[in-house]
């Protein structure tokens, strides 16, 4: 068994289900400390996070970013074996966090082992910035660190995040970017009576649902060269008081717009409230900022990603700004390029997550390839 592999499965053991962390940390720590890193620890609230950084101050700094938290299980009857005991079975490594991204997590420690013992006066710092609060509220992991490092102008210049970006063969895809995250909490205001009498009542379901399907069918824009175009999903959409002859008194939904750079918070709101106004929606409505859009134009590090994968498989990857958010959306206003590279991402979150076995010990590879050719 390959070190890679032997420190995954020791990490998937441990029931890190967000903001836990379980003593991830502390092992990711004790090989950092044996091959001459510094520490850092860095606890918000119930939140475990720390900074580990070895070399020198002069020259670049290239920053492993990840997560030690994991979403819940889902129905446990629905899994093949236990989520938490590592298994393998025909290749594969089953268990919650196999792709998400404890795998990720292992290729970095062994990757930066094999480079610091290969290279001990490698040019500029290797760093590890890593958090329990990804798959949470995002609150007080890598947000409030970032936040910490404007405040002390804590340098880094290259990010790798190490979540899965891969979607059918590893390396076939980094992101070099992500859309912005936009949420809106909506209340529509009503007036609760009998289905027999609606003259005396005025029902918010009836009420929003020509605004909804505008919403639904609105073309917000086309995107640009690097970007999707932004879109609108309802997210939750709750009324009625149970019973089948009472008409609600309101209506609360929760939506998402994931927009690109092309947008500004402002025009979404504008749009999004022009809507409810023009039909007549009586309403409040809250918004939450989960992230603005980043994105990193081709450049030293994807150009250094770019060959350290070719290098594994023989081909260049793709890059793409698409899917969720990740915490690179924090750390790329620090001023640094951001790109994301892991394993396959078709079953995270889901029962039976998995990661195929080869594909772990080439993503050490594809790693250490990447220390060699920007720090050796």
């Amino acid at each position: 068994m390959s070190r890679t592999l032997e420190l995954t499965q020791d990490l998937m053991s441990r029931r890190s289900v967000t903001p836990a962390d379980e003593g991830c940390q502390a092992l990711m720590i004790e090989r950092l400390r044996a091959v001459g890193f510094q520490i850092e620890l860095l606890p918000f609230g119930t939140v475990e996070n720390f900074w580990a950084w070895h070399g020198q101050d002069a020259g670049p700094v290239l920053c492993f970013a990840g997560h030690t938290d994991v979403v819940p299980t889902g129905p446990l009857e629905e899994w093949r074996s236990d989520p938490f005991i590592p298994t393998l079975r025909e290749g594969m490594l089953y268990g919650r966090g196999a792709a998400d991204m404890k795998s990720g997590l292992a290729a970095m420690i062994t990757a930066t082992e094999a480079f610091v013992t290969a290279h001990p006066q490698h040019r500029g710092r290797i760093a590890f910035l890593i958090t329990s609060d990804e798959e949470g509220p995002s609150v007080d992991g890598t947000k409030r660190i970032a936040q910490l490092f404007a405040e002390r102008g804590e340098r880094i210049d290259w990010c790798v995040v190490g979540e899965p970006s891969s979607e059918h063969a590893l390396g076939d895809t980094i992101k070099i970017g992500r859309r912005g995250s936009f949420s809106g909490r909506l209340t529509v205001h009503g007036v609760q009576g009998h289905v027999a009498y609606p003259q005396l009542a005025e029902n918010p379901v009836h009420t929003l649902a020509p605004a909804l399907a505008e919403l639904t069918r609105h073309v917000w824009d086309q995107g640009n060269e690097h970007f999707e175009p932004t879109s609108f999903q309802i997210s939750n959409l709750n009324a009625g008081t149970g019973a089948p002859n009472v008409i609600p008194g309101e209506l609360k939904a929760r939506f998402n717009l994931r927009y690109s750079p092309v947008q500004t918070l402002e025009s979404l709101k504008s749009t999004v409230e022009g809507i409810l106004l023009k039909h007549g929606v009586r309403y409040s409505l809250e918004w939450y900022l989960s992230g603005e859009p980043f994105y990193t134009p081709p450049g030293t590090l994807s150009q250094a990603v770019s060959a350290a994968v070719a290098a594994v498989t023989g081909r260049a990857p793709r890059f793409s700004t698409g899917g969720g958010t990740s915490d690179g959306r924090f750390i790329a206003p620090l001023g640094a390029q951001v790109v994301e590279l892991g394993v396959v991402n078709a079953t995270i979150h889901k029962v039976n997550e998995s990661v195929r076995v080869a594909d772990i010990d080439a993503l050490h590879q594809m790693y250490f390839n990447l220390l060699v050719n920007l720090l050796a």
